[in-house]
């Protein structure tokens, strides 16, 4: 049987997915609480202190360089869509903090040397083919100083594969859908998204597909990339089960 692999790499399908429709739906995915609660276990995992510059990877609207920010940290954020970072920079502002937003692409960075950490958080890691994703370590390495750590949270495989596809997620604003049917293809460890949002009396389509990878592909890849150690933990930094829902990498330069 021929397999076919079709990765929607394009900056445009990007674009497309984390537009103005993602921010719509965003405050039912992530409660303020939730999101303290990720910040605090980003915050512990990096080792942070007030002052430590963080270059966060996919910031999207800055629910987390925000609030990392407030706690006294130096954040710099990269994302690929315009739109969320318009609504970074308000938020920012809102919260009478300073973090630097920069519109950009994970695999080409211009920092060298100038972090003391940087993380990739939430399943913003995979959405390329494979030398391009290893490609956005390489870039991440290249901007820690020495000791620098670098933070991976993405959904963990194994506990993907228990569920059957495809799955369908709706979420409901007022008379606005969005509906996510997802397909977790073993045969390339991909999980493929296919959104249709229902808004204002339009409907949209986008797709996403992300590689999710287990721990010891995250160790060669990292250690390919110059990282001297590689550590997994579960959810929020909490103990590794193989079907716990997130798998957490946290490597040190």
């Amino acid at each position: 049987m021929k397999y076919e692999i079709n990765y929607p790499v394009r900056k445009s399908d990007l674009e497309l997915h984390f537009s103005d429709d993602y921010l719509h739906f965003s405050d039912l995915v992530h409660t303020p609480e939730g999101t303290d609660q990720e910040v605090a276990a980003i915050w512990e995992l990096l080792a942070l202190s007030q002052g430590s510059a963080i270059l966060e990877l996919g910031c999207g609207y800055g629910r987390i360089a925000n609030r990392l920010a407030e706690k006294g940290a130096q954040v710099t954020g990269l994302d690929a869509s315009p739109v969320l970072l318009k609504k970074a920079e308000a938020d920012a502002a809102e919260r009478q903090v300073d973090v630097e937003y920069v519109l950009g692409d994970m695999r080409s960075l211009p920092w060298r040397d100038r972090f003391d950490a940087a993380f990739l958080w939430y399943t913003t890691f995979g959405y390329f083919d494979e030398a391009d994703n290893e490609r956005v370590l390489h870039e991440a390495y290249s901007t820690l100083r020495k000791g620098g750590r670098l933070l991976i949270d993405q959904n963990n495989r194994f506990a993907l594969l228990r569920d059957k596809s495809p799955i369908c997620h709706v979420l409901q604003r007022n008379d606005d859908l969005r509906i996510d049917i997802i397909n977790n293809d073993a045969l390339t460890d991909r999980r493929n998204c296919e959104r249709i949002v229902v808004r204002n009396g339009c409907v949209r389509r986008t797709r996403l597909s992300t590689r999710h990878y287990g721990f010891p592909e995250y160790v060669r890849m990292l250690q390919a990339a110059g990282f001297e150690s590689v550590e997994a933990y579960g959810q929020e930094g909490g103990e590794f089960t193989s079907y716990g829902p997130r798998l957490v990498v946290v490597a040190c330069k």
